[in-house]
């Protein structure tokens, strides 16, 4: 079978001489990549916009999280379904003509023609999102070692907001305490910052897992002091308040974790549907494409 715009030159031992021009006809494809990029740019912006009116920040308003992921796939979906479909056919009847071909091959390069517009539809739009994907990716990134650390960040928080105007202090300020920490805790109790450094040691213990056993002698004597009870009352009230504070960030980060991995599943759900969204639009794009060819003169 001769190729495209082949001239048949025989000469004695001599089979036909190809031309040297190239089958593809590139304005055809990059003209129908353009507007399927275009087209499906314009449904994603509409689909974007839907998305925003079925969406309510009150209470059994809106549609669910649930069907907005359902509209979205579908939504995609149709988006290349379209795009694709109008990109791929309009390639079709642009191509010029063949000459010297059977109507098979003919029919085989316009579903090639169709596969390269989806092609360059695709190269395109990674093009555009590449720096959008990155900053994505640093983005996830950043979540992650905020996840890794979400436990002690909990419990920095819940002690910063029983800190009051403390809740900013540096963690040298636990070390400094420390520093100008008296021998008696009677001493320690009527000093204004008591209550800040009372927080700091607990966030410390927190964030390290246990209250050193420097820390419980002073805290047991400052509570003993402070609130007029003895010794071994002061001591059980700092360990229920020890073990309340670390199930509450426990809980914290249990439902860190919870989310983070509800993210990671929708993510992985959506990533799969574009995958299959990206199969149906090369399929659509190519089979267009040879219906368009098909509509003109071959």
């Amino acid at each position: 079978m001769q190729s495209t715009e082949s001239i048949a030159v025989h000469g004695e031992g001599l089979g036909p001489i190809e031309s040297g021009r190239s089958a593809v006809r590139w304005g055809a494809v990059i003209a129908g990549a353009v507007i399927a990029a275009a087209v499906a740019a314009m449904l994603v912006t509409a689909g974007t916009g839907l998305g925003l009116l079925s969406m309510s920040p009150w209470t059994h308003e809106g549609l669910s999280g649930t069907s907005l992921a359902i509209g979205s796939v579908i939504w995609l979906l149709v988006s290349q379904i379209i795009a694709y479909g109008i990109g791929g056919y309009i390639t079709g009847r642009l191509r010029t003509t063949w000459t010297d071909v059977t109507a098979d091959e003919i029919y085989f390069r316009d579903t090639a023609h169709g596969f390269l517009v989806w092609a360059l539809s695709a190269v395109i739009s990674v093009a555009v999102l590449s720096l959008t994907a990155a900053s994505v990716v640093s983005g996830t990134a950043k979540a992650g070692a905020s996840l890794a650390g979400a436990g002690a960040g909990a419990a920095v928080a819940m002690a910063g907001d029983a800190a009051g105007d403390n809740a900013g202090a540096s963690p040298v300020d636990y070390f400094a305490d420390m520093l100008l920490r008296p021998d008696a805790a009677s001493a320690a109790s009527s000093g204004p910052d008591m209550h800040a450094e009372v927080s700091r040691i607990l966030t410390r213990s927190l964030a390290t897992g246990q209250v050193s056993e420097a820390d419980q002698a002073y805290l047991t004597q400052l509570i003993a002091q402070r609130a007029g009870v003895d010794e071994a009352t002061a001591k059980q009230r700092l360990a229920q308040v020890e073990e309340q504070a670390r199930q509450a960030a426990q809980q914290a980060e249990q439902k860190t974790r919870e989310a983070a991995d509800a993210a990671r599943k929708a993510l992985a759900a959506f990533s799969l549907w574009a995958f299959v969204s990206l199969l149906v639009g090369a399929f659509v794009a190519s089979f267009a494409a040879m219906m368009g060819g098909r509509a003109r003169a071959l």
